[in-house]
């Protein structure tokens, strides 16, 4: 019997000693939310503490749900931090539309915030940006440039900065493209309004039909952002692209009328050489057949058909012929022996 009373007096030991660990751990944090009327059991905090979810980070936002009038059990909320979501974020964005009055349930938020987590963004500024608007510059610095360049019809470029005001839509914004978008489209909208334009002038003189034409097309379709405005905030003067397209376009005209040039010379230069080169056939034909000119005077003379005085007669008719061309200043043939 003894050891039986010894054994139950060491088990309730134990129950005693972690019973006491449990309140040590978990009574404060059990009676902070028993008083702010956000209960949370002392065993959903131990399950919370074996899940390695921090207790304190769960009940104080719980806390701070139901102190400003949303409901939202601890549940939830354990789930969305297993998720890898911003619990702090989800409540004040939860909060925060709650007073501005804009509809907005917590499974929206969770999945608002899983959505923009790695993206340099949050809930409560989706949340922000849906109660007040925000203004994007476009060309955004990111770009890498200054201005969104168009060209008139007249061939004159128009360099226009604009300033888009925006608003979040939080019902598009779970799968909704993001300012890049909203930029990217702003921007076609403008090059496609100053395209449009007969001259510079009128781009000028009416800079609010960018803004109108840009408006009318949606370009806030299929966005997480809804466009309240578009201004032009500045127009400016760009190059004559006309004027030097043109001009280009003569500098390679020149350059394809120099080449075909080129071409005839060359065809020219080769057609010369061909011919000096049958000139030189020619020439090398006649010298042969006056090779053949002592050849037929020797037969002539073994045949007796050619005498002596006969060649001395032709001799004398080449030495006068050579003697008129020289005194005529041409150049004597070569005599042929």
């Amino acid at each position: 019997m003894d050891s039986i009373y010894l054994i139950g007096v060491a088990v309730l030991g134990v129950f005693a000693l972690v019973l006491a660990i449990v309140l040590f751990n978990f009574f404060g944090l059990w009676l902070r939310a028993r008083i702010a009327n956000a209960p949370v059991s002392i065993g959903k905090m131990v399950g919370m503490r074996l899940r390695k979810v921090p207790v304190g980070l769960i009940v104080d936002n719980r806390i701070t749900a139901v102190k400003a009038g949303i409901d939202i059990p601890s549940d939830p909320l354990e789930a969305h931090y297993l998720a890898g979501g911003d619990v702090s974020h989800v409540i004040l964005a939860l909060i925060a539309a709650d007073k501005a009055g804009i509809s907005l349930d917590f499974n929206r938020a969770c999945a608002i915030d899983l959505a923009t987590k790695g993206t340099g963004k949050t809930v409560l500024e989706a949340v922000r940006t849906s109660i007040n608007p925000k203004i994007i510059d476009v060309p955004s610095a990111a770009m890498g440039r200054t201005t969104i360049d168009g060209v008139a019809k007249d061939g004159i470029g128009v360099k226009v900065k604009a300033r888009v005001t925006v608003r979040s839509h939080l019902d598009r914004f779970v799968g909704g493209a993001t300012e890049e978008t909203i930029i990217a489209r702003v921007g076609e909208g403008i090059v496609t309004s100053i395209g449009s334009a007969d001259t510079y002038k009128d781009v000028l003189e009416n800079p609010d039909r960018i803004s109108k034409l840009v408006l009318h097309k949606g370009l806030d379709s299929g966005t997480a952002f809804e466009i309240l405005s578009i201004d032009i905030a500045d127009v400016d003067i760009g190059d004559n692209i006309g004027a030097k397209l043109q001009t280009e376009q003569a500098d390679a005209d020149k350059r394809v009328a120099q080449a075909k040039a080129e071409v005839r010379r060359a065809a020219a230069v080769a057609v010369e050489q061909e011919m000096r080169a049958r000139t030189q056939e020619m020439r090398a034909k006649v010298v042969e057949a006056e090779s053949l000119v002592p050849q037929a005077m020797a037969d002539a003379f073994r045949s007796g058909n050619f005498g002596i005085m006969d060649y001395v007669r032709m001799k004398n008719v080449q030495a006068d012929t050579n003697m008129r061309e020289s005194i005529a200043g041409e150049k004597p043939p070569t005599e042929t022996t």
